[in-house]
């Protein structure tokens, strides 16, 4: 049976026009017979500030929008214009979906959630012990909360920037007071590296934008499992020299698919088809690379 709502969503940020998660959203709703427009909103191209996000929020609301998704730069300040958080988005201090409620604008996170569904169904079985976070900024706080709440026993934060490696792994020491976090300079990732069970990359480096690699690929070894969270290119530099290496690995594409899942089941209530997801998400990123070409 067709649903009679139609959705209105938008994907609030900067640099947002190429994103694949509107199609993905809007494919699988057709799939589900539900009638969804999901719009970019690229604050740069309209011309508004990104402090304005109170004023973005609001407009949207008031234009009949059901929830919005947000990402760079506003994932941390849109928190002061919802009424409500949820907790583990509240824990984390970033919010990357908010639903337009008739109790108010409510807040959640999904990359946390997206980045652990996606590590248990791609990377299962693999020892969490000892495992490195490269990375302390948005998507690395997500993505170490999701790794202590799946067991994660030992963390290492490793960051160009030391503060904000110490910001993060004080924050989640409080949090999770049972885990050891501990941080580490990027001069010491190779010995970091060496006792480890397994790595997840939470940086720009291996964008089509930020060609390359984040480390020595001779540090990586056969036993240890690669994860990263960039997916465009799927085939990152990192991955291609981990699998080279005889690692397990594991693309950002799962992490892309699964938060945009968890995110159309909020705004929808209806739980999508993660593996029919996965296929619009394919196909999506099939058609860019050869118009790239």
């Amino acid at each position: 049976m067709i649903d009679s709502h139609p959705y209105l969503v938008g994907l609030i940020g900067a640099g947002v026009l190429p994103s694949l998660t509107p199609p993905m959203h809007m494919a699988e709703a057709r799939a589900l017979g539900l009638t969804y427009v999901y719009r970019p909103l690229d604050l740069p191209t309209l011309g508004i500030d990104p402090a304005r996000i109170g004023d973005v929020l609001t407009w949207a609301e008031r234009l009949g929008y059901d929830a919005v998704n947000v990402t760079h730069p506003c994932k941390q300040s849109v928190i002061a214009h919802l009424d409500r958080i949820d907790p583990v988005a509240a824990a984390l201090g970033a919010v990357n979906t908010v639903l337009f409620t008739p109790a108010g604008r409510v807040g959640y996170n999904t990359d946390t959630t997206g980045f652990a569904a996606a590590f248990t169904e791609g990377l299962p079985d693999a020892a969490t012990d000892r495992v490195v976070l490269l990375g302390a900024g948005g998507a690395g706080s997500a993505v170490a909360d999701a790794l202590l709440r799946l067991g994660a026993a030992h963390l290492t934060v490793v960051d160009l920037d030391a503060n904000r490696a110490r910001s993060l792994a004080d924050d989640l020491a409080a949090r999770h007071p049972s885990t050891d976090v501990v941080t580490a300079a990027p001069a010491a990732l190779d010995g970091v590296l060496t006792e480890a069970d397994g790595l997840v990359h939470c940086t720009p480096v291996g964008m089509a934008e930020h060609p390359g690699l984040p480390l020595d690929a001779r540090v990586l070894r056969p036993d240890l499992w690669v994860a990263d969270i960039v997916y465009r290119p799927l085939d990152t530099e990192l991955l291609i020299a981990a699998r080279e290496r005889g690692c397990r690995t594991l693309s950002g594409g799962r992490m892309a698919v699964h938060q945009a899942a968890d995110a159309f089941a909020l705004i929808t209530g209806t739980r999508p088809a993660p593996d029919r997801m996965t296929s619009h998400f394919l196909d999506l990123v099939a058609a860019g690379d050869v118009l790239a070409r």
